[in-house]
């Protein structure tokens, strides 16, 4: 599992002072793309040296409690599958123990193009290995 966290802002608030929805995606995206930076990739350069991108094929989100203005948020990111064109990752947002939000990530993999690709072997390999999967 990767941890990652996110304070609440101003920026990130509706009226009331409540994470407005859409920004959760957000705080999930910064969570995956740093796991993914600590794997040793970074995705500027997956694009430049192996030609490859992420983009979202489906994502289920559970909206469970409201995170509020100044909260601190915890972030934990799962691989759940992975497969020659694909990731799936699980990811919570907590404040403290309390669980806020629940999502389920697909992620393809495609080339410059936008059309399926094949995951490089030494990416999956990364991947499983900080996911321990």
């Amino acid at each position: 599992m990767h941890t990652f966290p996110v304070r609440v802002y101003y920026e990130d608030t509706d009226a009331a002072g409540i994470v407005y929805y859409a920004n959760y995606l957000k705080f999930a995206e910064r969570a995956r793309t740093e796991a993914l930076r600590l794997s040793g990739f970074d995705q500027s350069e997956l694009m430049q040296s192996e030609h490859i991108g992420f983009v979202v094929r489906k994502c289920v989100c559970e909206f469970l409690k409201p995170a509020m203005l100044d909260d601190l948020l915890t972030i934990e990111t799962r691989l759940s599958d992975i497969s020659r064109v694909s990731m799936t990752m699980q990811q919570t947002i907590r404040r403290g123990p309390e669980k806020l939000v629940t999502l389920d990530v697909k992620l393809a993999v495609v080339g410059k193009s936008m059309k399926p690709v094949r995951l490089p072997e030494n990416i999956s390999k990364a991947m499983r290995k900080m996911f321990n999967h």
